[in-house]
């Protein structure tokens, strides 16, 4: 018998995607600051002092379980929505930006997935969100974005976002997969994670990739994406900040007004 809630739900849209859960009558979802996109008349909101999986635990377990997410950028609070009406009722949780929307049932992938730390978007109430340390020292100190995790576990629905085309892989007992850590959304409880030396000298001068990379051991299922949230800001903060090349000389203004920038 399921100790979580048991949720239904929708997936809309392509590039930018929101879920609409339906909850029957007293059932709870709970999600991160933010997430809330709409919902029915009849769902009541709540703010939870950590996931509200424990409800019987004491301010001092909670604060405790809540202060762990701080370290990995989150809240000390979440919201929940509880369908109060006699009737279903839905809520609907939108992406934060371009990618896709993963349904996660953990009753099905062993209790429990370790997930990127923005990654977790919304779950059915009772499932835990915790913090997850690699334990290895090659990781701690080189791992950069797969340091620090989150953990769900439970027996219920979750669900995450990933940014560009997501796809999912399932890794044989010793099988590896290298990998950029960034690109890591989550995996299942048994895949050993560890970060690789990049070797060779014209690799760590002239590579552009960074110095280490991430290796996935098998058996279990991972799901990657390919467009992290750092490399779109870096993108960004890149273009916005670093005077154009052209900029400043009589080829490059008239690159400009081709390219659409001498016209605003």
């Amino acid at each position: 018998m399921k100790t979580n809630h048991e949720i239904d739900y929708r997936i809309y849209g392509e590039e930018m995607q929101y879920v609409e859960v339906e909850l029957d009558p007293n059932e709870t979802a709970i999600a991160e600051s933010g997430a809330f996109m709409m919902m029915d008349d009849g769902i009541q909101m709540q703010t939870l002092f950590g996931d509200g999986s424990q409800p019987q635990q004491g301010f001092l377990g909670k604060l405790m379980s809540a202060g762990k997410r701080v370290l990995t950028g989150e809240s000390l609070f979440m919201t929940a929505f509880t369908n109060v009406a006699h009737d279903k009722k839905r809520v609907s949780f939108a992406s934060p930006y371009p990618g896709k929307i993963i349904p996660l049932d953990l009753s099905l992938l062993e209790g429990k997935i370790v997930a990127q730390k923005d990654s977790f978007l919304c779950a059915a109430k009772g499932v835990s969100i915790g913090i997850e340390f690699q334990r290895k020292l090659g990781t701690g100190l080189f791992g950069g974005e797969g340091f620090i995790m989150q953990k769900l576990e439970g027996d219920g629905m979750a669900f995450v976002h990933a940014g560009g085309h997501v796809f999912e892989r399932t890794l044989q007992p010793g099988e590896t997969l290298k990998i950029d850590t960034g690109c890591i959304v989550a995996y299942t409880r048994h895949i050993d994670y560890d970060i690789q030396f990049v070797g060779g000298i014209k690799n760590t001068l002239f590579g552009g990739e960074g110095l280490f990379f991430a290796t996935l051991r098998g058996p279990g299922k991972v799901w990657l994406q390919t467009l992290p949230i750092s490399r779109l800001a870096g993108r960004i903060l890149a273009y916005g900040t670093y005077k154009r090349k052209e900029e400043g000389s009589i080829l490059g203004g008239i690159g400009n007004m081709l390219d659409g920038d001498g016209w605003k």
